[in-house]
């Protein structure tokens, strides 16, 4: 019984601790990559939730972002990058061609980076705020507080 109980204990100190020291690999692409930038001046100051520091190799990162258009022959390379990144990991798409592939309906575009890899937020616009940004951000957080214990006790299970 209390193995138990201090292993969830333990599992949502991690969750607290994982959902503020987030280590983000920016997938930029296209014309919103200027309005996430912003995010990072003072005004907006998104090195409070503990996301400044962008990683510029995915198996240094645990959040992906991805920010701009995802063409048909970017989907193998999105793919490819996102199975390097390490457990967990977690996918926000950023504005609305990411999303949903934007206003470029046609051959070439992807509808949506859902289609190649797991996306856990959704940010539409065209481009976004940087308060929906932040909003993002913090949904993701509360998804990791909520769903990050679950993790820790499959991993905890699945050890011999």
């Amino acid at each position: 019984m209390g193995l138990e109980f201090t292993t969830s204990r333990a599992a949502d100190a991690i969750a607290w601790a994982r959902k503020f020291s987030l280590f983000s690999y920016p997938f930029v692409t296209a014309c919103c990559g200027m309005e996430f930038m912003s995010t990072a001046a003072p005004k907006y100051d998104i090195a409070r939730f503990g996301a400044e520091f962008p990683r510029f190799s995915p198996r240094q990162a645990d959040l992906m972002l991805i920010v701009g258009t995802v063409t048909e022959k970017m989907g193998p390379i999105l793919s490819r990058v996102y199975a390097q990144m390490c457990e967990p990991k977690w996918v926000i798409a950023f504005g609305v061609c990411a999303c949903t592939g934007g206003f470029y309906q046609n051959y070439g575009t992807m509808p949506g980076c859902d289609q190649v890899i797991p996306v856990d937020v959704y940010i539409p616009g065209c481009p976004p705020r940087p308060e929906q940004v932040l909003d993002g951000l913090m949904l993701l957080q509360e998804k990791i507080q909520k769903h990050q214990s679950n993790y820790q006790l499959r991993v905890l299970s699945d050890a011999p």
